[in-house]
């Protein structure tokens, strides 16, 4: 009977241990993976997470996407940027819309933020003006 829990705990351990989620920014203490400025504005933030389940925070979606390209896209499990109507709250960035506005900063200075859906960014963009990209077109404008 023995064996047989060792078998079933290494097993529990070994999922837990290949979790590929992401982790709770600890803003104001969590300092950014590409810029390493410390991580404070809850409408900007982002990640990405490995398929091995490492995770690089950014404290703006330009420092994700300018470290994207160490980060092997064929590696990415997760790119996860910041809903920017629900602070704090991180989005696939896949599924994201941008706005650059800028009537909206952010933390470096490219005045980018992310949408959950194309009506919230048109919405913010009517009285903000500015240009709005789906996920591509984001990745095309900060490829180097």
């Amino acid at each position: 009977m023995k064996p047989r829990y060792c078998i079933i705990g290494l097993f529990t351990l070994t999922l837990l241990a290949c979790n590929t989620g992401p982790a709770p920014i600890d803003y104001g203490e969590d300092s950014c993976d590409f810029c390493r400025m410390h991580i404070v504005d809850q409408q900007h933030a982002a990640q990405i997470v490995t398929n091995k389940g490492k995770v690089y925070k950014y404290d703006a979606i330009e420092c994700m996407l300018n470290d994207h390209e160490h980060n092997q896209a064929s590696l990415v499990d997760l790119f996860l940027v910041t809903d920017y109507n629900l602070p704090g709250t991180l989005i696939d960035a896949q599924q994201a819309t941008f706005l650059i506005s800028e009537s909206i900063p952010s933390p470096m200075g490219e005045y980018l933020s992310s949408f959950r859906s194309a009506e919230e960014a048109i919405a913010v963009k009517e009285t903000n003006d500015g240009e709005i990209y789906n996920w591509e077109g984001i990745l095309s404008r900060f490829d180097n």
